[in-house]
């Protein structure tokens, strides 16, 4: 869960949301900025936090559909987006899908 670095303030406030939001067993934040800083919509983009993938597992995903799972976390992440969040690549899934994927990887 802890990043090698340390946390800007973007990635420190998805960390905050996400875990008062959805008390995850499991949240993963990569910073995939620097993959994208050559992308034209980037230029003039100082900012170090605009590009992230999201790893996250929580009973609260229970019963709703993939959009669903997105939607919320994007509607959370909102006031992120306004102060220059770009891109977010999400990966969500309840306890027991995780418990199934790592049951399955492992065979």
């Amino acid at each position: 869960m802890a990043s090698q670095q340390e946390d800007g303030p973007i990635t420190s406030s998805i960390r905050n949301i996400l875990t008062d939001l959805l008390k995850p067993t499991s949240l993963e934040i990569i910073n995939d900025s620097s993959k994208h800083a050559h992308h034209s919509a980037m230029r003039g983009v100082s900012s170090k936090e605009t590009h992230f993938r999201v790893n996250v597992v929580s009973e609260e995903f229970a019963g709703k559909s993939t959009m669903q799972r997105h939607r919320l976390i994007y509607g959370a992440l909102n006031k992120e987006f306004e102060s220059g969040l770009h891109a977010l690549s999400l990966n969500t899934k309840t306890p027991e899908e995780f418990a199934k994927l790592s049951a399955t990887s492992q065979q």
